[in-house]
């Protein structure tokens, strides 16, 4: 995707609604495919699949007589199976009395309840493995850092550095280093005693140890900006150094965190080196919900840049296991912290402005194709695995909603009644409207 930001004469804009196009494209696809496969394992009949809404654009019959059909408006996406009334599964008695025994038996409402339930929580479950093999798959990509630390590519910087790729920590300032456990000690009593000049290291290389004196090794340095932040609006890039705040000198990224948390939200000017330039950048920080290590949230001071070493530790290809148990565990953390954070607004903990909606979706989906491949394909396991969450609750549009009425179905022998069921469905869309209207209003406040 990086061709993308890259094109001559293609504006932001247009970036935008090409990278939502794809993300959801391919999300929606897969939620859908889901309905589609297992429903037809089960042997439920799909009469049409289609990729977006509205006119037909390309379809084609299937020798199972199924229409695969794209769309005009490409902003979802449906499967419509045999005795549904339209893609939200609403029978349609009236056709369903009217079929031969055949069709009856492969249409949708007439089908087993353990057949219908399966179907529909097919949706979900195929995002959450989509989930599960991208960040898989990023894993394998990226590698897992070798568990002595040991120095990959080293960041360009505005200070001498001797340091070099291969090099093997063993020691900073008298300190001995073992593993990342003891690096991170190493330079946490660094910051505690203030010294954050030149760093006294002993590193093995080609097999001897070499002492060095390298920069502070948590310079403000940016290993990541977060998209629709003061920092990605005001042009900061991974890679740039912030050497000041306000015409004061800083040498660390806990100063830098310190001036901004001073600041107030209030507009600071950043002084920052990038490939031997020096740039002045003005930016205001905004007051954010950040969520702490007790599953709350905190309000700070934020510009909305990640800081790290200013090496890469050298990686290690892990096995296909071991990356799955990784891709997986990420698909349970991207559930519990929405489900942490929805949780918060309710309670009114945290403010409604933390809900993104379609417009903010796209901005992001923009920002991450202009960052690379690895971050798009990041976002789209967050936002598989968040819509595959999304579909499960027990609203009556949605999937869960659904769900639900099949467990009632088969506990009771029966299904709900049909008014109450208008009834709650009509709730469940005005809730389900009312969400996204709300986000849609923070998107454009936002702008």
């Amino acid at each position: 995707m990086d061709w993308l930001a890259n094109i001559p004469l293609i504006g932001s804009p247009i970036i935008t609604i090409i990278a939502f196009v794809v993300l959801m494209g391919i999300v929606v696809t897969i939620h859908e495919y889901g309905h589609y496969i297992v429903g037809r394992w089960v042997g439920i009949h799909a009469e049409v699949f289609s990729i977006g809404f509205g006119p037909t654009l390309w379809s084609r019959v299937d020798k199972r007589g199924t229409k695969w059909q794209v769309a005009a408006v490409p902003l979802g996406g449906y499967v419509k199976f045999l005795g549904d009334r339209d893609a939200a599964s609403t029978a349609a008695s009236d056709e369903l009395s009217e079929m031969n025994a055949y069709d009856r038996r492969r249409s949708f409402p007439a089908a087993a309840v353990w057949r219908r339930f399966l179907t529909v929580l097919a949706g979900p479950v195929f995002n959450f493995i989509l989930s599960a093999i991208l960040f898989t798959a990023l894993t394998m990509w990226q590698g897992l850092a070798i568990d002595h630390p040991t120095v990959g590519e080293v960041a360009p910087l505005p200070y001498e550095n001797p340091m070099q790729s291969g090099d093997i920590i063993l020691a900073i300032n008298d300190a001995q280093v073992t593993d990342y456990q003891t690096l991170f000690e190493a330079i946490s009593a660094l910051q505690s005693s203030g010294d954050l000049g030149d760093v006294k290291m002993i590193v093995e290389r080609e097999g001897q140890p070499v002492a060095l004196a390298v920069p502070y090794l948590y310079l403000p340095l940016v290993s990541a900006v977060t998209p629709l932040s003061p920092a990605y609006k005001s042009g900061i890039e991974v890679g740039d150094v912030i050497t000041g705040v306000n015409g004061v000198a800083i040498r660390s990224f806990g100063e830098l965190r310190t001036a901004v948390e001073a600041s107030q939200d209030q507009e600071i000017l950043l002084e920052v080196w990038r490939a031997g330039e020096t740039l002045e950048l003005r930016l205001t920080p905004e007051v954010m919900d950040y969520p702490n290590n007790e599953g709350g949230f905190d309000q700070r001071v934020l510009i909305g840049v990640g800081g790290g070493f200013y090496f890469e530790p050298a990686t290690e290809t892990p096995s296909i296991l071991t990356a799955l148990e990784i891709g997986s565990k990420q698909v349970y953390t991207v559930m519990a912290s929405s489900l942490n954070g929805l949780k918060h607004i309710i309670l009114g903990k945290i403010s409604v402005k933390n809900l993104q909606g379609p417009i903010g979706i796209a901005q992001i989906s923009s920002a991450a194709v202009q960052t690379g491949v690895f971050d798009f394909l990041f976002l789209i396991g967050v936002i598989s695995t968040a819509i595959g969450l999304l579909n499960l609750f027990p609203i009556p549009v949605l999937d869960g909603g659904h769900l639900v009425t099949y467990v009632y179905e088969a506990i009771m022998r029966k299904p709900p009644n049909p008014r109450f069921l208008q009834t709650v469905m009509a709730v469940g869309m005005v809730l389900l409207l009312s969400m996204m209207l709300l986000a849609t209003y923070n998107d454009i406040m936002r702008l």
